[in-house]
């Protein structure tokens, strides 16, 4: 958000709602169906192998290097809470071949709901909603929005939120070996322009966010 804000490109509460709507028809579908599918994985018991794959699946599904870093440390932070709420879960052996400093978030997400007794569909729509929150909320500091009709705003994409595009669940309950390698049913939609704006965001003087 706030790399767009900087290129001119959302400038009110007007442009913030496109920007979101856009997310919810490109990168929050591909982060709402991972994050059922690592809901069916934690279910399921899948393997350091399958989660290993899961997550190369989904970081070649993001161009930018500022986004999976900052995919990575959220999921980290993530994966911090879930230590306190459940300290009896086993957060270490089924991620031990990703990447550090953790999975990408979506996968930690789904793991979150499952670990929490929600369903696949519930993590789906936990993706998609942080795929709106989060920008809006940069978007009352970046802009002086009130927060009141930023609130609004969300309230107005609620029934999209709480869709089930297709493909944002289906492999949700599979077992990880019966799935191909890569591609598979899930989604890949993206939105390059906003992946360039995040890599030159990195670069910037100044920054109140990652990404």
């Amino acid at each position: 958000m706030e790399a767009a804000v900087m290129a001119g490109h959302v400038r009110d509460l007007a442009g913030v709602e496109q920007f979101c709507r856009g997310r919810l028809h490109t990168t929050a579908r591909v982060s709402a169906a991972f994050a059922a599918t690592a809901h069916g994985y934690w279910l399921n018991g899948a393997g350091p192998a399958a989660w290993e794959l899961l997550d190369a699946e989904y970081q070649a599904r993001t161009p930018s290097e500022a986004s999976r870093i900052a995919s990575r440390q959220l999921g980290s932070g993530l994966r911090r809470l879930l230590r306190s709420m459940t300290p009896d879960a086993d957060l270490d052996s089924p991620w031990a071949l990703i990447t550090r400093p953790a999975p990408h978030h979506p996968l930690v997400l789904g793991a979150a709901v499952a670990l929490a007794g929600g369903d696949a569909p519930m993590a789906a729509r936990a993706a998609r909603l942080g795929a709106i929150t989060a920008p809006a909320s940069a978007a009352v500091r970046l802009l002086g929005l009130d927060p009141l009709a930023v609130q609004g705003m969300l309230a107005r994409l609620a029934p999209l939120v709480d869709a089930s595009p297709p493909n944002s669940g289906s492999l949700a309950g599979s077992e990880p070996a019966n799935e191909p390698l890569f591609g598979g049913e899930r989604p890949a939609d993206s939105a390059p322009a906003l992946e360039l704006l995040a890599d030159l965001h990195r670069t910037a003087e100044v920054r109140l966010f990652a990404s």
